[in-house]
């Protein structure tokens, strides 16, 4: 009876191993959502115009307080114009910051000179729509709009595994 039972027990494993195998994965690339937020002069910008641009996109989610983020988005300024030739890549970064904190922005990306597209999400649309607990937060889109990529939190180093994403996208 025991051997039935442990034959039994594996040819299910079995059956559910391989049909998680030859089942397609389309929600492994979910499409960028529309998502309007404010640049920073306050016109309306949809995120999806960059998820749909015909380049991969980074998207960096970051806040004025939060450490990590801000050395995050200076290492990925010192690569960004090699990858921008290497790779067709594009970097928006995301202000999370609140509307008190929103006045902080400009000031701060105008005094680093970032000359990538920065945006304001005063009230955390797109932090609920992508679902993510906390900055920074990075999303890796395809060319074809399709989010690729996942990343919450920074250490050193971590723009090294970004690019890797970003080659294999080639």
């Amino acid at each position: 009876m025991k051997k039935i039972l442990l034959l039994f027990t594996l040819s299910f494993g079995l059956t559910l191993a391989h049909a998680q195998e030859t089942t397609p994965k389309t929600e492994d690339k979910p499409e960028f959502p529309s998502l309007v937020l404010k640049d920073m002069d306050g016109k309306e910008v949809d995120l999806q115009k960059f998820a749909k641009s015909g380049k991969v996109t980074i998207l960096s989610f970051w806040a004025t307080w939060c450490a990590p983020c801000k050395k995050e988005l200076e290492n990925m300024n010192e690569v960004l114009e090699e990858w921008q030739e290497k790779y067709n890549v594009q970097l928006v970064a995301v202000s999370i910051d609140d509307a008190r904190n929103a006045m902080k922005v400009k000031p701060y990306v105008n005094g680093k000179k970032w000359e990538f597209t920065v945006l304001l999400d005063v009230n955390q649309d797109a932090k609920r729509a992508l679902n993510f607990p906390n900055v920074p937060y990075t999303v890796l889109i395809d060319k074809n709009g399709n989010i690729v990529y996942k990343h919450i939190g920074y250490t050193e180093g971590d723009e090294q595994v970004l690019e890797e994403k970003i080659a294999a996208l080639k």
